[in-house]
């Protein structure tokens, strides 16, 4: 390979996409993908790119402080170096505590410029498992009747049929009933789980969780606060159903301690907070102690979940279980010139080097923020 793979720029581009309908959940509600294109450029021209979805009720993260964590701290951490020293820049970007989703989209950029100069797809130098994972789709706040026609929707038109159903409102007179709801429409045709979004007390989520036994439930995740540290690990010693971290774990370090501490039997892996890099690290901790993962959505456009199912794609254990891949379909537009597409309850890895993927320069121009 005779290209050279230094970094001449890092670019972070703010755009905003309306929703076609706001997405409420325990932790918040969002109406706009007020989100972060991070484009690096090598001296040769190669362009790779990802997406930043801050979520400051969760990571407090902001689209302006992406921004200027990028602009002034990562990129000059960056540019200068390899594409190929990855572990370099990390080492740099370490230096600044939290901002998760930016060093993410920088790290994932990176792995895309790579795989455009090996002329191979990121899902085959990650790990080259399949070409594909199942999809499950997550099922926002409304009353019953309307969770259950959005479920019949998406198993209609896209094959789906596995959901997951935020919960973390009311747990006896509305969460119970929806997912009870949800069970008698679809019998044991679909797959379900729960997600709370740390909205419940421990004691709610345990008598949540009994009422809701005999509904067969994959998992439940993050179900009450993650520094509720006894009441978490009471209500794991007591669960029958595996319990999710989450937001809880969000480093290697903080996975280590939700396994080890007995707060949480699985783990949520999200490419937009732990990129590609981090995210192998979480998930060969979690085969090495036996636990299962999922692989997780930060209400991600069709950059981020693209970048999702290639990482998922890749191992054979990320693919074991249906990703949350399908939260780009509530966005009214995203930026790509070919959009993703989810057939049969399937969603492909992109085809060609890298990640595969080209924004649509007219897009980006009617959807950036910065002019």
């Amino acid at each position: 390979m005779s290209t050279d793979l230094t970094v001449a720029s890092v670019e972070a581009i703010p755009f905003a996409i309306p929703y076609v309908k706001p997405l409420a959940f325990a932790s918040g509600s969002v109406s706009v993908a007020e989100h972060v294109l991070v484009r690096v450029t090598t001296t040769d021209g190669l362009v790779g790119i990802a997406e930043a979805p801050p979520r400051p009720f969760t990571y407090g993260e902001t689209q302006a402080s992406i921004m200027a964590v990028v602009d002034s701290l990562f990129a000059p951490a960056a540019v200068g170096t390899s594409a190929l020293h990855r572990e370099a820049i990390h080492a740099r970007l370490r230096r600044t505590v939290g901002n998760p989703t930016a060093k993410a989209a920088l790290d994932m950029a990176l792995w895309d410029i790579v795989g455009q100069a090996f002329d191979v797809p990121v899902t085959e130098l990650l790990g080259g498992f399949g070409d594909r994972m199942r999809v499950s789709h997550m099922l926002g706040f409304a009353d019953p009747a309307a969770m259950v026609d959005e479920a019949a929707r998406m198993r209609e038109v896209y094959g789906i049929s596995t959901f997951k159903v935020k919960v973390g409102r009311d747990p006896y007179r509305l969460d119970v009933a929806v997912c009870r709801a949800l069970r008698e429409a679809f019998g044991e045709e679909v797959e379900l789980y729960v997600d709370g979004n740390r909205g419940w007390s421990a004691s709610d989520s345990a008598r949540a969780l009994r009422e809701m036994a005999d509904l067969d439930l994959l998992y439940a995740e993050e179900l009450c606060p993650a520094d509720d540290v006894l009441g978490r690990r009471w209500l794991a010693g007591q669960s029958t159903i595996p319990l999710v971290a989450d937001e809880s774990a969000t480093t290697p370090g903080e996975v280590t301690r939700e396994l080890l501490g007995g707060s949480a039997d699985a783990i949520s892996i999200k490419t937009a907070r732990t990129g590609f890099t981090d995210s192998q690290r979480v998930l060969f901790q979690c085969e090495g102690l036996g636990v299962d993962v999922i692989m997780g959505n930060q209400i991600d456009g069709q950059i981020g979940t693209a970048c999702t199912v290639a990482f998922g794609a890749a191992y054979a254990t990320t693919s074991r279980r249906a990703g949350e891949l399908s939260n780009f379909l509530d966005m009214s537009d995203d930026l790509l010139t070919e959009p993703l597409q989810i057939s049969g309850g399937t969603l492909a890895v992109r085809p060609g080097a890298g990640l595969g993927l080209q924004i649509d320069d007219d897009k980006l121009e009617r959807y950036r923020t910065d002019r």
